[in-house]
């Protein structure tokens, strides 16, 4: 019931607070104009991520009846450092203006140490030939724990390139690792991904097209900042090898779309931060699907990976 009331309230959060930050956006003129590269039809807010935010942590520290931890107010202050920056990029974006990509780079790589120092760490993993639990170097420990940390962050933020895409992706792996997690009985993976999947879709029901509501960077960066501790507090600490194939699997689209967009980019002899439209869901538009079919279509593929991965977990479980 602790879990269903946590999914529900944050869901109800969410929901509520989204209205007065949408007037907030609009009196501040805190919005998203329309560009050559976003093609939506009128500005519109960027405050998606701060309801998100705050929904998530009032119901993680005061509605779950756990004691509040040093690890927890550290995953709160590198959340924190994510939202922040992401609000300036927006806030840089609503004047039709770059924000530099250096201390972007610099804040969100800040905010990954923070969580390795915090203990929540990729340690190592289990044989699956001998059963030997392989446990790496300090060195790896902290360059794998870094990588997908950053890595998961960036993927979900290039995601959100259409309503509904990033959250819909966001909310399928969510709620796929809190069924990886009540497999293998981890109560606190099971309460931060039901969290998520709740303000992920209290977010949803302003940002399915068209949309009233962009998460903006603040968001695409939060939501992947928690996906990404999730994974390392939850399959990955497990570390049987077929755990290993749950986040990965459970975020195949965003993770290997993107890694096709590094290296096209790079072969065009473009900056692999410079914003284009090579991601999937530009592609799938060129091609003659609707925005709503391209985000149904992306998202559909993602449940299926999803499933699998679960279906692979029970079978080896």
């Amino acid at each position: 019931m602790r879990y269903i009331l946590s999914f529900i309230l944050a869901f109800l959060l969410v929901y509520f607070i989204t209205p007065s930050l949408i007037k907030l956006s609009y009196k501040l003129s805190f919005t998203d104009k329309p560009t050559k590269r976003k093609k939506h039809g009128k500005e519109t807010p960027l405050c998606g991520g701060l309801a998100m935010f705050i929904g998530f942590f009032i119901v993680y520290f005061l509605v779950n009846n756990y004691s509040i931890t040093s690890e927890k107010i550290w995953i709160f202050i590198g959340s924190l450092l994510i939202l922040a920056i992401g609000l300036v990029d927006d806030y840089y974006k609503t004047r039709g203006k770059e924000f530099p990509i250096y201390p972007r780079l610099i804040i969100q790589l800040i905010a990954a140490f923070i969580i390795y120092n915090a203990g929540v760490v990729f340690r190592g993993f289990t044989n699956p030939f001998t059963g030997e639990y392989l446990l790496l170097s300090k060195a790896i420990q902290f360059i794998l724990t870094i990588t997908w940390i950053f890595g998961v962050t960036t993927v979900i933020n290039w995601s959100d390139g259409m309503d509904g895409l990033a959250g819909g992706l966001s909310l399928i792996s969510s709620i796929t690792f809190a069924g990886a997690a009540i497999i293998l009985k981890q109560s606190e993976s099971i309460s931060m991904s039901l969290i998520v999947s709740g303000v992920t879709l209290g977010f949803l029901m302003y940002n399915k097209y068209p949309a009233k509501i962009f998460m903006g960077d603040s968001g695409a960066n939060f939501l992947g900042f928690m996906l990404s501790i999730i994974a390392l507090d939850g399959a990955f600490k497990q570390a049987t090898f077929m755990s290993l194939f749950i986040p990965i699997l459970a975020l195949a689209i965003p993770i290997f779309d993107n890694i096709f967009v590094i290296i096209k980019r790079f072969k065009d002899g473009k900056p692999v931060y410079q914003a284009d439209r090579s991601q999937i869901h530009y592609r799938l538009e060129a091609k003659g699907f609707t925005p709503k079919q391209v985000v149904t279509y992306i998202n559909m593929v993602s449940l299926a990976f999803s499933l699998i991965s679960i279906i692979l977990l029970l079978i080896k479980k």
